[in-house]
């Protein structure tokens, strides 16, 4: 069974004993898992032809759920998310903030709620834009770092339009000064 790859042929468990007792892998290499199923093994051996249990599936829904869908469904928000900015909130997150706060004065209906809603969310949107600048745009770059990419992409350009046959040299920075490598001679083969 241990020369078997074929998943009808036993369980990964007898597969990887196989290969323990015929001395096909040591014991150092043996999964992490392997002792721990060992230890514990299941009620049902896990093979390809058991049965899947009949399990109802639980629809899960929260109450923002409901509004964020009817607000895709109806308005369809256009924007570009990161999801490695955690610092911005999306559109959507910013409505079922603004639909929760309405709701919890409880003066309006589900309806004037999420009319209301989409109208601060407008005005919110619109006053948003017109405050940032380009300056506050950009506020982790200090001027200095700004006139050095300024030169860099200006040496580029100027670098591209001469076409010139030989690679060109990158420019010395500060942060050159100290690293030392030949990137030539890295890719030499």
């Amino acid at each position: 069974m241990a020369q078997s790859r074929l998943e009808k042929i036993g369980t990964i468990f007898t597969r990887v004993q196989g290969l323990l007792r015929g001395g096909a892998m040591k014991a150092e290499d043996k999964p992490i898992w392997y002792d721990v199923y060992a230890a514990f093994p299941p009620k049902a051996e896990p093979r390809f032809d058991r049965v899947a249990p009949e399990v109802p599936v639980k629809k899960i829904f929260y109450g923002e759920d409901v509004v964020r869908a009817k607000l895709h469904r109806q308005n369809k928000p256009q924007e570009t998310i990161s999801l490695l900015d955690n610092r911005r909130s999306s559109q959507s997150q910013q409505f079922v903030q603004i639909y929760q706060n309405l709701k919890t004065q409880g003066a309006l209906d589900d309806q004037k709620i999420y009319e209301t809603a989409l109208d601060l969310l407008a005005e919110q949107r619109q006053q948003s834009r017109l405050e940032a600048t380009p300056e506050e745009a950009a506020p982790e770059l200090d001027t200095e770092t700004k006139t050095q990419l300024l030169s860099d992409f200006k040496e580029a350009s100027e670098s591209q339009a001469t076409k010139s046959s030989s690679p060109p040299t990158p420019p010395k920075t500060k942060r050159d000064a100290g690293v030392g490598i030949n990137i030539d001679s890295l890719f030499k083969d």
